[in-house]
């Protein structure tokens, strides 16, 4: 790498020595002199195309201490054909089965040595330099032990994306949302979140996790299979003294529902299973014998109001997820991975109802609900 006058000299966590400009280092203070180990982990299944699309900008990213992996879920695609021929930089591990996202993601992991892991998504779009802004925020604070960039949609840039926004929240009921998402309605990025803020969770579309804490941790829980089994992940390390952050400084841009669409009834069952199996795995007892109730309650209305409005398979997919929330209390809560406590302060929980803050009240947006404080 080139150097002289204009850059500053670093050390990798190897012992090797790289130099970075000295106006980069300006822009990123916090960076540690020696810059700890990054992988970038792409889970894939069937992705070719976004392969294709997506990894180009990946591979292009900054950061000098980085290694890129593609965990391939037994794709039956020609995915890994393609990576050995044109991306022969790129580590590939050969998942044995379609783990799904939580498994997959716990696999992989499992073979990573680097100090931070990235969980990316194949279809997201990166900015060459989008990883030094997260490493220099984590490396002011070793309780960090998650931290999420800003997402914005990459066919709508302006706007922030589902998935994830600005960095996840939750309401006293376990409903998540996000700073600039909040069920369907989507903010224009205007710059209103773009501070660094203490979030309740980081997506798993672009999760930056120090490795050593997702091991600690036990990693997803394999059980939720996809869908809020980061949230889960992030509740946990909150009980167990970690913060979670998001990092507006970093930007990048996704596609979204490039495994199951919103609408999908697949999805909407493990999205509402796997929330009830959360919040009873990380509440304590005399909250979460009231407030499971009282999530089926409204869960009913919302399945009646679709079925009423010509969607039954909305109304099938949250009941079948009741009786698989129920199979799982009786059969597979013994084997679930539980936080070491349920007591303790949490940063990103909204003590209000956000279902009477959006639909009855009509506050749409997470500064109408939560206030600029968030």
């Amino acid at each position: 790498m080139r150097h002289g006058v204009g850059y500053r000299r670093y050390k990798l966590a190897d012992g090797r020595q790289c130099f970075l400009r000295k106006a980069y280092f300006c822009a990123n203070p916090n960076l540690p002199l020696a810059l700890p180990t990054v992988a970038v982990v792409i889970l894939n299944y069937n992705g070719k195309g976004y392969l294709e699309r997506f990894l180009p900008s990946v591979t292009r990213s900054t950061y000098p201490n980085l290694e890129v992996v593609v965990a391939d879920n037994r794709s039956t695609d020609d995915s890994v054909s393609f990576l050995r021929s044109q991306y022969p930089a790129v580590r590939i591990l050969e998942n044995p089965a379609n783990e799904g996202f939580a498994k997959g993601y716990n696999t992989a992991l499992a073979q990573v040595s680097a100090e931070i892991s990235v969980l990316l998504n194949s279809d997201v779009e990166v900015e060459p330099g989008w990883i030094e802004p997260v490493v220099a925020l984590m490396a002011t604070d070793g309780r960090i032990a998650a931290c999420q960039p800003k997402i914005l949609d990459w066919s709508a840039p302006d706007r922030f994306e589902y998935a994830g926004a600005a960095g996840g929240w939750i309401d006293s009921l376990g409903y998540p949302f996000t700073r600039g998402r909040v069920f369907d309605t989507c903010e224009r990025d205007t710059g209103q979140y773009d501070e660094t803020a203490p979030v309740f969770w980081a997506t798993g579309a672009a999760m930056f996790v120090r490795t050593a804490v997702f091991r600690a941790q036990g990693g997803f829980d394999p059980y939720f299979f996809a869908h809020q089994e980061e949230i889960d992940l992030c509740w946990r390390m909150q009980l167990s003294g970690y913060r979670i952050f998001a990092c507006p400084a970093s930007v990048v841009r996704h596609v979204g529902g490039g495994t199951l669409p919103h609408s999908n009834p697949r999805k909407t069952f493990l999205n509402f299973r796997n929330n009830h199996i959360m919040i009873w795995k990380n509440l304590p007892m005399r909250e979460r014998l009231w407030k499971v109730p009282a999530r089926f309650a409204l869960d009913a209305v919302s399945a009646w109001k679709n079925l009423l409005e010509g969607n039954p398979g909305y109304f099938m997919a949250i009941a079948k997820a009741h009786v698989a929330f129920l199979g799982w209390l009786l059969r597979h809560q013994g084997q679930a991975l539980m936080p070491g406590r349920r007591d303790g302060p949490l940063e990103g929980l909204y003590p209000g109802n956000l279902i009477w803050d959006y639909f009855v009240r009509h506050r749409r947006t997470f500064a109408e609900i939560v206030g600029r404080r968030g």
